[in-house]
């Protein structure tokens, strides 16, 4: 099954209050490691079809492997940690890690594997992916842009990317409570990269 996100918004790498970006420099090819300290994954579910309620991943890692001479050789993978979830309630959380939800403990991961890159309008790349979670596997595609990049002092070379998509929990045979939750749950994946050199 296909699925089709699109993105929002986008990641300043190093924030341009701080440090500009390096206007009019192409991005430097090579390997962005993921900084999960400045990296975020967030999810969004309905409660009772009148409320969105939303919860975290407090880990995030993965990289980016970026070729400015060919995008279509660029690669991204992202992994996150089942039991970093963060709803605001410990008691909640256990529930989310328990088999009627993620099931944590059989498939500890959620993960996405990008299965081609290409360029597109305005910098932006469009992604091709496996998007795994629960053990089920579906082909996702999402339109990433990129919004900065440059020098970051101590941080050395950064960049950042946000992607925003919507998922059916069901296609992944979590359907528990649903008549209390909704079936679409929308991800935002803000990911900041340091160029490893």
């Amino acid at each position: 099954m296909l699925i089709k996100a699109l993105v929002v918004t986008a990641l300043l790498g190093a924030s341009a209050l701080v440090m500009p970006a390096d206007e009019g420099e192409p991005m430097r090819s090579g390997e962005y490691l993921v900084d999960g300290g400045h990296s975020t994954a967030l999810f969004r579910v309905t409660h009772l079809g009148v409320s969105a309620f939303w919860g975290r991943f407090n880990h995030i890692e993965g990289k980016i492997i970026y070729d400015a001479d060919d995008v279509s050789k660029s690669k991204v993978s992202v992994t996150i940690p089942v039991q970093s979830i963060d709803s605001n309630s410990e008691q909640r959380d256990g529930h989310l890690e328990s088999p009627d939800f993620f099931n944590a403990k059989e498939f500890p991961e959620v993960t996405f594997r990008s299965t081609s890159v290409k360029g597109g309008a305005d910098g932006s790349l469009e992604l091709t992916g496996d998007f795994t979670m629960l053990g089920e596997t579906r082909e996702l595609v999402m339109l990433a842009q990129h919004i900065g990049h440059g020098e970051a002092g101590r941080f050395g070379y950064r960049a950042g990317w946000e992607a925003d998509f919507t998922i059916s929990r069901a296609d992944f045979g979590m359907d528990f409570m649903a008549d209390m939750l909704g079936g679409d749950v929308r991800i935002i994946v803000a990911l900041e990269g340091a160029l490893q050199e």
